[in-house]
C-alpha cells in the first residue's frame, strides 16, 4: 500500500524571513526552518515585504506603530498609514490561493501579536519617546487577517515552540488539501472521500465540528455545490485551527486501534495499547505509536485507516511530532 501525495502548499511570508535584504537596515531575519529544513523543498513561497512595496527602499528610517493605529517614521515626519492601506487593498487580493502565511515577529507592519505601540498624542500616554505598550498588531498584519481570516497565520518567533509549529504545519497542508479538492472539479462523492481522511484529524481538534461537518457532508448529493463547499471550508478550517489537546489525540488514536486491534496478534494490540499511553502519559511523543498504527494498518492491508490524514498530516520527512 503506498502513500497519497502529498499537495505541495502555497506558503506566504515576510521577505526578510527568506533571507531578502529588505529590512530597514538593509540586512535580513531569515528563519532557519523555513530556509534550511525539509519545508523550504515541500512549498512554493510568495512573499512581500509592505515597506518595500511602500516604496520606502532599503536602507530607510524605521517606522513605528502607533496608539491610533497609524505607521509613521520613527521621527514622525512622514505618514505612511494610507499608503500602506492601498497596498493592502493591491496585494491581499493576490493571497486568494495561499494556504498560510508566516509574518515577521515584532514588525511594525507585520508582527502579528505584541508590536511596541508608541504614543499617538492621545490623553494619558506618556510623551517621553518610549513605548506605551506591546499589544499592537503590524498595520499590514492586521489587514491580512482581516481579508483572509480563516487562513492559517503564524509569526517566525512562535514557530520556535514546537507545538504551535505543528499545528501550524498541520493546518497549512490540510488547507492545501482542501484548496487542491475545490480548484478543480469535483463531485459530492470526493468531498465524502476527502471527509472520511480527514475524519479523525478533526476529531483529534475540535468534537463539536467534527460532528457538524458530518452533517455537512451528508448534504452532499442534494444541496447547492457552491453552498455545500462554503458550508464545508469555513467549518473544516475553523475545527483546524484549534489546537488538539493530548486527551483528543489518544482518543482518536484509539479510534484507529479501535477497528482493526482483532486482525492483530495478543502481543501487537498490547504493544499499540501501551504506545498509546505512553504518549498520553507524556512518556513518549506521539510519533511513537502513529508510526506503529500506520505500520500496522498497512500491513493488514486497512485502507480506510492507513488513509487517515491523523497519521500523516504532513510529509514524514518534516521534524515534527518527536516533542514530549
Amino acid at each position: 500500500m503506498t502513500t497519497a501525495p502529498q499537495v505541495r502548499p502555497r506558503l506566504g511570508a515576510s521577505a526578510c524571513l527568506l533571507g531578502e535584504p529588505v529590512r530597514y537596515n538593509g540586512g535580513h531575519s531569515r528563519c532557519r526552518f523555513l530556509t534550511d529544513g525539509s519545508l523550504a523543498d515541500m512549498v512554493d513561497w510568495v512573499t512581500v515585504c509592505p515597506e518595500m512595496e511602500l516604496g520606502l527602499g532599503t536602507p530607510r528610517r524605521p517606522v513605528r506603530l502607533l496608539t491610533d493605529g497609524r505607521l509613521v517614521d520613527r521621527d514622525g515626519e512622514a505618514d505612511h498609514t494610507a499608503a500602506l492601506a492601498e497596498t493592502a487593498r493591491r496585494v491581499l487580493p493576490s493571497f486568494e490561493d495561499l494556504d498560510g502565511f508566516v509574518l515577521k515577529s515584532r514588525s511594525p507592519s507585520c508582527g502579528l501579536f505584541g508590536v511596541h505601540r508608541y504614543s499617538a498624542g492621545l490623553p494619558g500616554e506618556r510623551t517621553d519617546g518610549q513605548p506605551v505598550d506591546r499589544r499592537g498588531r503590524g498595520a499590514f498584519a492586521e489587514a491580512l487577517v482581516a481579508a483572509h481570516p480563516r487562513l492559517p497565520v503564524e509569526e517566525d518567533g512562535r514557530l520556535n515552540d514546537p507545538l504551535l509549529r505543528e499545528h501550524f504545519v498541520e493546518r497549512v497542508f490540510a488547507h492545501a488539501r482542501l484548496r487542491e479538492l475545490l480548484s478543480r472539479p469535483w463531485r459530492p462523492r470526493d468531498l465524502v472521500d476527502f471527509h472520511s481522511r480527514h475524519k479523525l484529524q478533526i476529531l483529534a481538534h475540535d468534537p463539536q465540528r467534527y460532528r457538524e461537518l458530518g452533517r455537512i457532508v451528508a448534504r452532499a448529493g442534494t444541496a447547492e455545490r457552491g453552498a455545500l463547499a462554503a458550508d464545508y471550508r469555513r467549518v473544516f478550517t475553523e475545527a483546524l485551527a484549534v489546537r488538539p489537546t493530548r486527551g483528543r489525540q489518544v482518543n482518536a488514536l484509539q479510534h484507529v486501534l479501535g477497528p482493526f486491534g482483532h486482525r492483530l496478534s495478543r502481543e501487537r494490540r498490547n504493544g499499540l495499547a501501551d504506545a498509546i499511553e505512553d504518549f498520553q502519559a507524556g512518556r513518549a511523543p506521539m510519533s511513537v505509536p502513529v508510526a506503529l498504527l500506520l505500520h500496522d494498518a498497512r500491513a493488514e492491508n486497512v485502507t480506510y485507516l492507513a488513509e487517515q490524514t491523523l497519521l500523516e498530516p504532513f510529509p514524514a520527512a518534516l521534524p515534527l511530532r518527536h516533542h514530549l
